[in-house]
Order: structure tokens, then C-alpha cells, then sequence
């Protein structure tokens, strides 16, 4: 039987969990990071360099969206 502690979780379910939660939120930073980039693309003029920049920030928001469901699906918290 395995060991489940406060969380309702085993050992190595709380560290895909934490890893998940992790990658989730500096997927965010980097979503962040790019809509900022793109900001300072559009100012210099660089529109399609921006465009795709926000494509890449929406893509990003997909992916944590992604993992938010995976840590959804562990439960636990």
C-alpha cells in the first residue's frame, strides 16, 4: 500500500507535483517575458516581429493552461 501523507499524495506524486507546479509558473514568467519583448518590438517598429512574439505568449498560456489540468488531475491540493 502506499504511503499517502497529509495531501493525499505519495512521495513521488508530491514531486511530479511540485515540478509540474514549478514549470507552470516559470512558463508564466516567460509568457511575461515575451509580451514585454513584443511591447518593445511594436515601439521600434517591428511588427511582425511582434505579432509573433504574442503568438508565442499565447502559445505559452496554452501550455501552462496544460499543466494547471495535469496538476487538476493529481489532486491532492
Amino acid at each position: 500500500m502506499l504511503d499517502r501523507g497529509v495531501t493525499g499524495l505519495n512521495e513521488k506524486e508530491e514531486r511530479l507535483r511540485g515540478l509540474i507546479e514549478h514549470w507552470a509558473h516559470h512558463n508564466d514568467d516567460h509568457r511575461d517575458r515575451f509580451l514585454e519583448a513584443a511591447a518593445e518590438a511594436g515601439e521600434l517598429g517591428l511588427d511582425e516581429a511582434a505579432a509573433e512574439m504574442k503568438r508565442a505568449a499565447g502559445k505559452a498560456d496554452e501550455v501552462s493552461t496544460h499543466l494547471r489540468k495535469a496538476l487538476e488531475h493529481l489532486g491532492g491540493g
